[in-house]
């Protein structure tokens, strides 16, 4: 056939493609006229965007557009609009004395409120969506606290870390690592007799010979009865609290080894309003202590 001859179908009358597959072909059926100017709609529109709006990556830019417009722009404009709102809380609560933080309502509302956005950017990677800790993490709803669990003292902790070269005023001690001063049997009957004042299975007699090694080498941070100093940052042995583990191989491997853990400082980048805020977060979720009453 002739490639200027049409093949016209006989059944339509229409004109084909010329394909044909098993003897089905293919009509030749021209687009519709509305889907024609809808997509040539959707060209000019494309390019009148291109040239208005930021489009085009370029380098280490994309086009401006001549709109001027950025959602990041927009995004920073909402930001500041809220803070302009809340300004006065703000200002409030940067300032504010925690320990009666909890008598104004309304402020204190909005702390628990940032201080919870604060806690899932800043800390909840390493004690936990929900604040429950992990191994080297303290568990933030229990009432054991290291280094005090008062909201100001919890503000302190936020602010300044613990055991970093960065700030002076960090939290800061050190566990001797017994493993260079003791014999493997001493570790062994030690770890029996922290055992045994935390109310675990124990060899007693093992337990017994840790008493007077307990006594000389771990009373001075844990105190004669094995109950902490959260002012040295030294943990209470007697309960069933513990940060790095409370079975054998856990308490050999402390005591050989000791523990070191690390917080950084948060005060380079929050806020006091946002440290406060984060402090009166933390100490409502169930564990935080009251101040001593006189």
């Amino acid at each position: 056939m002739d490639h200027n001859e049409k093949d016209i179908d006989d059944v339509t009358g229409i004109d084909t493609t010329g394909h044909e597959w098993d003897g089905i072909k293919e009509l030749n059926n021209p687009l519709p006229r509305w889907w024609l100017w809808a997509f040539y709609a959707t060209i000019v529109w494309a390019v009148l965007y291109t040239v208005a709006y930021p489009a085009w990556p370029l380098v280490n830019r994309a086009t401006g557009g001549l709109l001027g417009y950025s959602t990041r722009g927009e995004v920073v404009q909402q930001i500041e609009a809220v803070e302009a709102q809340n300004a006065t809380l703000t200002a409030a609560l940067a300032s504010v004395d925690l320990a009666s933080l909890s008598e104004d309502q309304m402020l204190n509302r909005y702390a628990i409120a940032g201080g919870a956005a604060v806690f899932r950017t800043y800390c909840s990677q390493c004690h936990g969506s929900g604040a429950a800790g992990a191994v080297g993490y303290p568990n933030l709803l229990d009432d054991d606290w290291l280094w005090g669990g008062e909201i100001e003292e919890i503000a302190y902790t936020v602010r300044h870390g613990i055991r970093n070269e960065v700030d002076s005023d960090a939290h800061w001690s050190e566990m001797p690592a017994f493993g260079e001063l003791l014999e493997e049997q001493e570790i062994t009957n030690l770890v029996e007799y922290v055992r045994s004042i935390s109310g675990q299975q124990h060899d007693a007699a093992m337990a017994a010979e840790g008493t007077i090694l307990f006594e000389e080498q771990c009373t001075a941070c844990h105190g004669e009865a094995g109950m902490g100093d959260d002012s040295l940052g030294a943990p209470n042995l007697t309960d069933a609290i513990w940060l790095y583990g409370g079975d054998r191989e856990a308490l050999t491997e402390t005591i050989t080894y000791s523990r070191f853990g690390v917080m950084p400082p948060w005060s380079p980048r929050l806020s006091d309003a946002e440290v406060n805020a984060v402090a009166a977060y933390v100490h409502q979720l169930g564990g935080g202590e009251q101040p001593a009453t006189e």
